[in-house]
């Protein structure tokens, strides 16, 4: 789950990391209220979406007055912004965040995340901050320097110093840098975060280190310890189909093709994806169902798919351990007539009750292709599709 910057730093802030002081704004008269009291000499106008590359695509102004603060409030609200991250589609901005300028003396990035290979969570640094660290990584990767954070104790002071020194932090800076680090650290442990990024990370030429900007992801799966962090959702930002399938309890993400899956597991989910593009076919999405769908969950599953307008066909691709075929069988059959589905329909099934299965979506009446392989499935519905 992602949050918006003006929520990430509120979140930061009550675990003492040190942030600009600003406000969110919902119209431009707000927005003009936040600078007037903010009473900053430059106040930064930024737009607030779930995306990176604001900047570049003129999200983020610098206004010297209350009448630039209008003038940009007016620009960017409303605005569908088009970044790296937000695919050609972009999104619209409904929200700012007013923020008091700072004086810049330099830039940093800092972030924590997992590695899923220690199983560890890794912090990150680089003196090159304000750049995606993706390019940094291509461009220079000797500037960045990692310390791995053993679980039992925790960041260490030591860890922190020792990356302040390697990205040359100042030395009358080192130890609010340190006390920046680990309180970052503390932040994404108790919140179960994914990635905490600060990018940039900067010191001012006042003497202080401060979160310019900040990016929080949260593990879905740890949510439920977490009601303030949920609260923080933002509808608008989310696809509504993930939405949907989040109350139905499935694993859904969208994707660009036109053949809708529908799959028990999230491995064979994968292999699903993989086959229908071998055979010349893309997925519309990722459809995990899991391993105990009931009829019900099939039924929300087809509303799903079908309600994407890109979809022209659908794979069903189930192997039936503790889930078993007549079970399966009988949801597809339920919500192929509730629906009124048109759209061609392949079902291939595998496992526990598959004859009895078989035998329920053959004589259902509906026009459902079966398929004898997970390889069999993908050549028909490609062939359906094109």
């Amino acid at each position: 789950m992602n949050i918006h910057e003006y929520q990430g730093k509120e979140v930061l802030k009550s675990y003492g990391v040190t942030v600009p002081n600003g406000k969110v704004a919902f119209t431009v008269e707000e927005a003009v209220a936040a600078a007037q009291e903010l009473n900053s000499p430059v106040a930064v106008v930024k737009a607030q979406i779930h995306a990176g590359g604001r900047g570049k695509a003129g999200g983020v102004k610098v206004a010297k007055s209350l009448d630039e603060v209008r003038i940009y409030a007016g620009e960017i609200l409303g605005k569908t912004l088009v970044t790296h991250q937000t695919g050609p589609e972009g999104k619209v901005v409904r929200r700012l965040l007013i923020e008091e300028g700072c004086q810049i003396d330099k830039e940093y990035y800092i972030g924590f995340v997992v590695d899923r290979g220690t199983g560890r969570i890794v912090l990150m640094g680089s003196e090159e901050g304000g750049t995606e660290i993706e390019e940094v990584a291509a461009r220079s990767p000797g500037k960045i320097f990692k310390e791995t954070v053993d679980p039992a104790v925790g960041l260490q002071s030591f860890q922190a110093r020792r990356l302040a020194y390697n990205i040359s932090i100042p030395n009358e800076l080192v130890s609010k840098a340190v006390k920046f680090m680990q309180a970052l650290y503390s932040a994404f442990v108790d919140k179960d975060c994914s990635i905490a990024e600060i990018n940039p990370l900067v010191i001012t030429k006042d003497g202080n280190v401060l979160a310019l900007d900040a990016k929080l992801n949260f593990d879905s799966n740890a949510l439920f310890r977490h009601q303030d962090i949920q609260d923080l959702r933002d509808r608008d930002e989310d696809d509504e189909k993930e939405i949907e399938a989040s109350l139905y309890d499935l694993s859904y993400i969208a994707l660009d093709g036109n053949i809708g899956c529908m799959v028990n597991g999230a491995g064979l989910a994968m292999a699903t994806m993989d086959i229908i593009k071998y055979y010349g076919g893309e997925p519309a999405n990722f459809l995990d169902v899991g391993g105990g769908a009931t009829a019900e969950k099939v039924t929300g599953a087809f509303k799903i798919i079908l309600s994407d307008p890109k979809v022209r066909g659908i794979f069903i691709n189930i192997f039936g351990g503790i889930m078993h075929c007549d079970v399966i069988a009988s949801g597809v059959v339920e919500a192929a007539r509730q629906l009124g589905l048109t759209k061609p329909l392949v079902v291939r099934l595998e496992g526990t009750n598959v004859e009895l299965g078989k035998q329920i979506l053959s004589g259902s009446g509906l026009n459902i292709v079966s398929a004898d392989s997970m390889a069999d499935g993908a050549r028909k519905i490609v062939a359906l599709v094109q």
